[in-house]
């Protein structure tokens, strides 16, 4: 049984990872040539790796369902925990309002297809969060199985793209550098972003149980795998195409209708359009997941069908709201997204564990190698990719989008 939940949690951390925003990742790093783009998604997996278990040697001093809100409240008292709310909430809700909309809008399309007439263009938005909080509500177990599936049907498109692509790749493709200094420093906030999936670590250890040793595998495992396809299509979108052509492709419709025209091979945008769509399920699953578990622990409700209804309600209706009525808010606050999550995922994990060490942590416990020096370099790369952003804010280098 806890085989199967190691597994289901690993898949729950991939998927939450490997979201739609991977399709953007060629785009962002064309400018960088393969050598850099692949020497930043490396290093964002070692810092996202490494927070990620700072999460795990604090949360086996604490219960098992315990989230972020209880874990800061302890440690940094009512300042952290106030800060660790904020950045969850602002980030949480800015994704799961984006997923309503750009899922709601696919799945609209979808619906008038299948019925063969023009529905209200809410309606998409709004079937697509009702299923996610019914499933959502429905807890862990229910998430972890549909995204098993979900998961495996997105590694079976990707695996059918990689054999339909390969033997297009051009290995001097390989070999550019980047065009200008400035593109690297755009591209670290989109590619730290690409492996954001913290805020459902508490959900997978309420899942898995506090058994360490198997969390430890679930985080490094789920990570890795995210690297692994991202080195992929890395490779063979910039295999496939010059640098030159993929810095001209218009957004990501251009990238898709030209790798369809140089496979020659009209398939590749419904393996492009099938994968987009299981990405946004599987990550809009895992965000939504924390996000209820989180208010759960936060609101002190219970585990009985009332309180998982009203929680439900706390989590869905408000970005729902946002991506129906204030459409332009929503995609604003996705601007600060790294920021948020450098917050969420870097500082707070960072602070919490070098406050938890000060106090004296029992030598028998789990603690991740690497001391203050790692702490200390952990958060001067939160600081890096802050700094990057900022730049890319105030117009000081090139903004990616």
């Amino acid at each position: 049984m806890l085989k199967n939940k190691t597994l289901g949690s690993m898949l729950i951390v991939a998927g939450t990872t490997i979201g739609a925003g991977m399709l953007a990742l060629p785009i962002a790093s064309a400018g960088l040539g393969f050598t850099t783009a692949l020497i930043l998604i490396v290093l964002s997996w070692l810092l996202m790796t490494y927070t990620a278990l700072l999460m795990l040697e604090l949360h086996q001093y604490a219960s098992a369902d315990a989230t972020l809100n209880t874990l800061a409240k302890s440690i940094l008292g009512k300042r952290g925990q106030y800060i660790a709310n904020f950045s969850m909430v602002f980030l949480f809700y800015a994704l799961c309002a984006a997923y309503i909309a750009g899922g709601g809008a696919q799945l609209q399309e979808k619906i008038n297809n299948a019925l063969g007439m023009q529905v209200a263009p809410q309606v998409g938005s709004v079937v697509l969060a009702i299923i996610v909080a019914t499933v959502v509500t429905a807890g862990t177990s229910t998430v972890d199985k549909l995204n098993k599936v979900l998961f495996s049907i997105k590694l079976i498109v990707l695996a059918s793209l990689f054999y339909v692509l390969t033997p297009y790749v051009h290995g001097q493709h390989l070999l550019d550098m980047p065009i200008e200094q400035g593109l690297v420093i755009s591209a670290i906030p989109v590619v730290f972003t690409s492996f954001g999936f913290h805020g459902s670590i508490p959900s997978v250890v309420k899942y898995v149980g506090l058994d360490i040793k198997s969390l430890r595998r679930v985080m490094m495992f789920g990570a890795a795998l995210p690297l692994t396809i991202y080195v992929f299509w890395q490779l063979l979108s910039q295999g496939v195409m010059s640098q030159q052509s993929l810095m001209q492709s218009e957004g990501l419709t251009g990238f898709v209708n030209n790798i369809s025209n140089i496979a020659h091979n009209p398939h590749i945008t419904t393996f492009v359009t099938i994968f987009a769509d299981l990405a946004l399920a599987t990550s809009f699953l895992g965000v939504s997941l924390g996000l209820f578990d989180f208010f759960a622990d936060a609101l002190k409700k219970g585990n009985g069908n009332l309180d998982r209804s009203k929680t439900a309600l706390i989590t869905f209706l408000p970005p729902l709201g946002f991506a129906l009525f204030y459409p332009k808010g929503f995609i604003m606050a996705l601007g600060y997204a790294a920021i948020a999550l450098v917050v969420l995922a870097v500082f707070l994990p960072v602070a919490m564990v070098w406050s938890q060490r000060r106090r004296g942590t029992p030598t028998t416990g789990y603690q991740v190698r690497g001391g203050t020096l790692g702490l200390a370099m952990a958060a001067l790369c939160g600081i890096a990719i802050i700094a990057a952003q900022g730049l890319q804010m105030t117009g000081v280098i090139p903004s990616l989008g």
